[in-house]
């Protein structure tokens, strides 16, 4: 299976959202056992900050122009870097070198400079196979 990233129109969002909120939903579920507090956003969240645009949609469509995978991305600008950083992820998208290639294009045609993202150890050791380093470690308490 080929599969093509494309960024999607804010104007399209919500004629995409049965397509896409399968994928999103699935990667809002967490493999491990973080409390329920640890909990920032739900997908009905998701949904508000794609069609308010404070973060972006990129789709994984296959030949027969079927999405097969979605990811959210929010900017963030430093001195130094424009980050997209990946905030939900699933389905296929991020599997193989070649798909990321084109991920990582479509961010660059948005003016990033730098791809970051939180992941599970799972994750962590994919995105490793494709050039991602670990920088820290996130720790929480509940106040």
């Amino acid at each position: 299976m080929t599969l093509t990233v494309q960024f999607v129109d804010i104007n399209y969002i919500s004629q995409l959202w049965p397509l896409v909120e399968p994928f999103l939903r699935d990667g809002l579920e967490k493999e491990d056992d973080s409390p329920e507090w640890s909990t920032c956003y739900n997908i009905h969240h998701v949904q508000g900050f794609l069609t308010s645009g404070a973060w972006a949609l990129l789709v994984a469509v296959d030949e027969e122009n079927q999405i097969q995978g979605a990811a959210t991305v929010s900017f963030a600008n430093y001195p130094m870097n424009r980050v997209a950083f990946i905030t939900l992820i699933g389905g296929k998208l991020i599997v193989s070198r070649e798909t990321f290639e084109q991920f990582k294009m479509v961010l660059k045609q948005r003016g990033a400079t730098k791809v970051q993202g939180y992941g599970r150890e799972s994750i962590v050791r994919l995105w490793r196979r494709l050039g991602f380093e670990p920088r820290t470690t996130l720790v929480e308490v509940q106040l």
